[in-house]
Parts: structure tokens; sequence; C-alpha cells
């Protein structure tokens, strides 16, 4: 286990002596995600201040029990994710792990958690499988996923009149899967997809793609990629002048921390969507100056995300009158949720929380008003359009 960041927080109260309804007097959150990769400002740090944040925000204690926090560094290799989870659920006894960014971590600790029975809830990871055929009965799915980002980027933006696209597509699993769900919205919008071309992953020079996109006339360049890929394809594409020419950019999974990241000057006119803006309601807004205040950046969709799972969580014990398993993972399927995240929001059969999703436009530096608001709303999603209907998911649960 060397090499690992692992630290831990405790929020609350010292450890009492065990309670009746908390398994070993405390209860304990686990964090797990990418802290020092690729996506690390996507989740990262920010999600385990955004647990500590629910946590405090709760009052530190749960039945009352003490709740503690931990974290670790997962470097985005399922083995490594494995072997913390298991340690975690076998020595040092937390209840429950969550954010898990980064699609084949998310399933490998989702399986390993059912076979120690224990609950998890994916804030990071975008894959459908995790409440599709690999779902789990003690699996949850908050925030977002490419279903989600298909539908908001793709369906919404052909509605908003870009109806011809053109794929810049990252050449491994993920870059596939997110072109092809998003092609099928845009067709069955009506729109369609004149040619698409794929890049290795990690690419540095998008000139020769780009000139493909540009040439090709479409409204829109969809960028099925992610990370750094998306940031260098957007730098590159202001820099031949693509948007200024009248073309689109789509970046099919891109939040709030990495536009901040790239800039205005180049994310400028750029659409993506996102479950979450802090500038959207004044409960947002009121919550992401806090959570600036804390960590010097604003929440995207998986920082808030974060936030609200873990709030459920607790709440699920809370009216459970217990942290065992099966009762809590009961009260999460049962429980509406009501949050800074969202008002609406509802756990399905098959573990995913349904709420709305929102198409974004990135504001022109002229048009912004105050620090971080970026973001312009396009369109708003229904959460039962957004995601996939249960019985059509592929969970066997989902009868």
């Amino acid at each position: 286990m060397r090499n690992i960041l692992l630290t831990t927080a405790a929020v609350g109260l010292a450890a009492t002596p065990a309670l009746a309804e908390i398994s070993d007097g405390v209860v304990k959150i686990g964090i797990l995600n990418d802290q020092s990769g690729v996506y690390a400002d996507f989740g990262g740090k920010y999600s385990y201040e955004a647990a500590r944040m629910a946590v405090e925000d709760f009052g530190g204690k749960v039945l009352d029990a003490p709740i503690e926090v931990v974290t670790a560094d997962h470097q985005n290799k399922p083995d490594i994710a494995s072997n913390i989870a298991r340690q975690w659920y076998d020595t040092e006894q937390v209840d429950s792990i969550m954010e898990l960014t980064t699609s084949s971590v998310a399933l490998a600790v989702q399986a390993l958690s059912k076979e120690k029975n224990k609950v998890t809830i994916t804030t990071g990871a975008a894959t459908t499988e995790l409440t599709g055929a690999q779902c789990s009965p003690l699996g949850f799915h908050w925030a977002y996923d490419t279903h989600a980002l298909a539908v908001g980027t793709g369906g919404a933006l052909v509605e908003a009149g870009g109806d011809s696209w053109f794929f810049l597509t990252a050449d491994y699993a993920f870059g596939y899967s997110l072109e092809e769900q998003t092609a099928n919205f845009v067709k069955e919008k009506g729109g369609q997809v004149v040619g698409s071309v794929r890049h290795p992953l990690a690419t540095t020079d998008y000139s020769s793609f780009l000139l493909q996109a540009q040439s090709s006339g479409a409204k829109v360049i969809g960028l099925a990629n992610a990370g750094m890929d998306t940031q260098n394809a957007i730098k590159q594409a202001s820099e031949f002048g693509i948007t200024q020419g009248g073309q689109k950019l789509a970046a099919l999974l891109f939040t709030i921390a990495e536009v901040h990241g790239l800039g205005l000057d180049a994310a400028q006119g750029l659409n993506l969507t996102e479950s979450f803006y802090w500038n959207r309601t004044p409960e947002s807004a009121e919550f992401g100056k806090r959570f600036k205040e804390r960590t010097g950046v604003m929440p995207n969709m998986v920082h808030a995300g974060t936030y609200s799972a873990v709030t459920q969580y607790l709440k699920a014990i809370e009216a459970a009158g217990t942290d065992e398993t099966e009762a809590v993972a009961a009260k999460l399927h049962e429980l509406p949720v009501s949050d800074v995240f969202t008002q609406n929001g509802k756990v399905a059969a098959n573990g995913r929380m349904i709420s709305d999703v929102y198409l974004m436009e990135v504001k022109k530096p002229d048009e912004v008003t105050e620090d971080w608001d970026y973001y312009k709303v396009v369109a708003t999603i229904p959460g039962d359009q957004a995601y996939l209907d249960p019985a059509e998911s592929g969970c066997p649960l989902v009868k």
C-alpha cells in the first residue's frame, strides 16, 4: 500500500462507546478517487472537502454517533482501488465508499462492496453499467452518467439548432460509447452525423483532427473525450478560430472546474452538460460561495453530488434508526432527494438517482458579471428524460 495518499478527518466529537444502533459506535465514510492524476480537479481533494462539509452541515453526528470521513487516492487503477476498499472494510470499519471517479474503478469497488455487504454511492464515474447489467442492490449512482450527458449535450443541442455533427473521439472504449450514445440522440432529434475522427489517448497535436472537423461544415463538433484531451482540443480549436467561424464545440464530459482551468478565452461558446451549477438558484449560490471560501474553487456537479450523496446517506441512517447495510439501502431507495444539489431527486429501483440536468453554454468574457459566473443555462432536461428508464437499463433488479 506504499505511495497511496491516505488521510483521515474526524468531524464531530471523539468516539463514544458503541451505540446500540450504530456498529462500532461511529459512522465512517470513505471518499475514494483520483487525487494526483488527470481527474484531480474533476473530483479529488475537493470531493473530500464536500463530504466533510456535508458532515459538518449535518451536525457532526447521526443517531448520537460521531461521523468520520477518510480519503485515499486510487490513481485511476481498479486494483489499487480494490485493495484500498478491502483494507477499509476489513480493518478500518468503513461503512460506505463514495465518489469513485473512473468507471473501471467504480465497477470494481461496487462489486467488492456487494460481496462485503456495504453501500457505495458513485458520483465521479460515468458508466451506465453501474445501474445497468452490473447493478447492485447496495450500489447507487449520483450526479450524472453517459446517458444524461448524451441526452443533454446531444439531444438538447439539436433542438437548439445544432442539427449537424462531427465527432472528435478518443480512441478507446469510453470515447466510442460517448460518441455512440450522443450520435443516437442527435439522430433521434432529427439531426445528422456528417463524420468523425478518432485520436489516440493523451494526444498533444489536434491540428489534423480539427481541420477535418472544420472542413466538414458541421454546426457542432462533439468532443467525445475527457480530461486533458478535451482541454487540449478546445485550446487548439480556439487557436484555429473554429468557434469564431460559427461552429460550436460540444464537450461531452466537461465541468466548471475544467472551464476555469482552461480560461474563458478558449472555452467561450462551449456547450456542455452538468447536473449542478452554483449560480442557478439562491440556495446553490449560497452553497457555492461557502464551498469556495473553504476550497478556493466553485463546486462542479461531482463535488456538489458528493455533498448530496453523503447528506442522503446520513438521512437514510437516521430514518432507518441504524447503520445496518440493508436497512440503509432500503431508505436510500425510499427517501426523496432534496438539497442544494437538486430539489426533485428520486432513486430508482436500479440505484440511479434521477434529477434534472442542464445544457450549458460558456459565456464570453465580457458577459461575466462575477467571479466563476461562467455559464448560461440553455435548456433544462427533466430527470426522467435525461436518464435511462430503469426497465430498459438492463439491471436484473428491475422487474
